[in-house]
């Protein structure tokens, strides 16, 4: 697990083969060219839980991976999927001689319907977005 997007933070619990860490963000997020697809750019303080590595304790300071891969794949899913829906959506209700407000309106409407299956599915989703933790040496 060399490659992929990484973060430093602090163990704040453990369970099992799985270690809660606390991300803060920092400056070095501005600079990362995965910043914008990275949840933990978002905000000031991430909490994410990822399979361990090697045993660690609560209170050290490690480092979370995920395959830039599945980053890439969550901005698919989240946002490039959802925008060709809306404008298909869009151009298909307003080809069936629909105004632009119905037209406008079911294209939100499918766009919400997606997410509410991206969310049924999330489950089998989440296997895809394995974070992975270990200690920093």
């Amino acid at each position: 697990m060399e490659e992929g997007i990484r973060h430093n933070g602090i163990v704040e619990r453990v369970e099992g083969d799985t270690a809660v860490v606390r991300i803060a963000q920092t400056s070095a997020c501005a600079a990362c060219h995965a910043a914008k697809m990275c949840m933990a750019s978002e905000s000031r303080e991430k909490r994410i839980e990822a399979r361990m590595v090697e045993p660690m304790n609560v209170g050290d300071e490690v480092e979370v991976i995920v395959r830039e891969q599945a980053g890439w794949l969550a901005v698919l899913l989240a946002y490039v999927l959802p925008f060709v829906l809306l404008v298909a959506a869009v151009a298909v209700f307003g080809q069936l001689g629909w105004s632009e407000v119905q037209a406008g309106t079911a294209a939100l409407l499918s766009v919400a319907v997606y997410y509410v299956i991206l969310r049924m599915f999330r489950d089998k989703l989440q296997r895809q977005f394995t974070f992975w933790v270990r200690k920093i040496n």
